[in-house]
């Protein structure tokens, strides 16, 4: 039986900035580190604005996936934006971005998807899938957002083959092969 090999280096353990909770230090884990203070320290949100490391579980043709959105953006109680970060290219992680924001929320579609390597981001409108913005700058700060949540469109959640659609489009682009 052939066993994979890590394709991470692993440094130890970091502390969480948001959350305090030890985890391993990898390189991925830093930039998702630098990803919750930029938007802190820089964007101007609040710790508990910013709900990170949730989970979207699928299972499709007996591949099971979980997918990884790195950090969901709140106001006023409502979510707004998800931040998904992977190394690389952007333009790959847009559909799976757009994805995981139309499902994550029980109660509506977040209208906002951030793909980002660290070093780039786009923003993209999660309803026609555009792109609003380039670059790390184009995430909108605290108050740009206050502005933004009056003209966003908080649609009503997807059900049925709608929403069974997206959740194949998170199990296929998240799946991972490699280390095989």
């Amino acid at each position: 039986m052939v066993t994979p090999k890590p394709h991470h280096l692993i440094y130890g353990t970091l502390t969480d900035y948001l959350t305090g909770e030890d985890l391993t230090d990898t390189d991925d884990e830093r930039i998702r580190q630098d990803i919750s203070i930029l938007m802190v320290e820089v964007k101007g949100y609040k710790p508990e604005q910013l709900l990170p490391r949730q989970k979207i579980e699928t299972l499709f043709s007996r591949c099971f996936v979980t997918s990884t959105i790195e950090l969901i953006v709140s106001l006023h109680n409502r979510q707004f934006m998800i931040i998904r970060y992977g190394p690389g290219s952007l333009v790959s992680r847009e559909r799976s971005a757009i994805a995981a924001a139309r499902v994550i929320n029980p109660d509506y579609r977040i209208p906002l998807s951030v793909v980002t390597n660290g070093e780039d981001a786009e923003l993209l409108d999660t309803r026609t899938g555009k792109i609003l913005g380039y670059g790390l700058e184009s995430i909108p700060d605290c108050d740009t957002a206050e502005k933004l949540l009056e003209q966003l469109e908080f649609l009503q959640p997807l059900d049925g083959i709608k929403r069974e659609r997206e959740l194949r489009i998170l199990n296929t682009f998240d799946l991972e092969r490699c280390c095989f």
